[in-house]
């Protein structure tokens, strides 16, 4: 009884799944606005390992590159296991986006080149050169986000007439991601 009420008081306007080159332009521009994620790691084994990252670039097959140190604590679990969680949270925008995927080192120099930044040698201290660098490739295999139709503002206005008149004045989209 209770299932069936929930099925009908369920708005399901707001959910967006997006695939191929919608998906891949939507992951791009939620992943480098909030550029910071929790790079999760050892996700068959317990504890998790969780750290922040810092998004060198989304791909336009959809692929998260980071740039990483050669030997760190990362790229040894992933070499032990090439399962990730990525979380990212942009709360300036009310943008979230949860991605599990596979990882891969990678040592791509002319990759390197295209994803270099200056605010990199604060970790790399011989620049781009250094032979410490390699790149962590994400090839997401399930994406999920959330995100407001309208900007922050406008949300928190919403937000607000829901309290005064209380009726649910939702902003928010949310959905599935397919890139590959």
């Amino acid at each position: 009884m209770v299932f069936v009420y929930c099925l009908k008081t369920i708005d399901m306007s707001d959910v967006k799944n997006l695939s191929s080159t919608d998906a891949v332009k939507k992951l791009k521009e939620l992943a480098e606005s909030a550029d910071i994620c929790q790079f999760v790691t050892n996700l068959s084994t317990l504890p998790l390992s969780a750290r922040p990252m810092s998004t060198s670039g989304v791909d336009e097959e959809g692929n998260i590159w980071f740039m990483s140190k050669e030997g760190s604590d990362k790229n040894l679990d992933i070499e032990r296991d090439d399962q990730v969680q990525l979380f990212y949270s942009n709360n300036g925008s009310a943008e979230y986006l949860s991605v599990y995927g596979h990882a891969e080192i990678s040592r791509d120099r002319a990759k390197i080149e295209e994803l270099w930044s200056p605010l990199n040698k604060v970790w790399f201290t011989e620049g781009k050169d250094d032979p410490q660098i390699t790149l962590i490739k994400v090839v997401p295999a399930d994406i999920y986000y959330w995100d407001t139709k309208n900007n922050k503002l406008v949300s928190l206005l919403k937000m607000a007439a829901s309290l005064v008149t209380g009726k649910t004045k939702d902003d928010g989209v949310r959905g599935k991601l397919k890139v590959h």
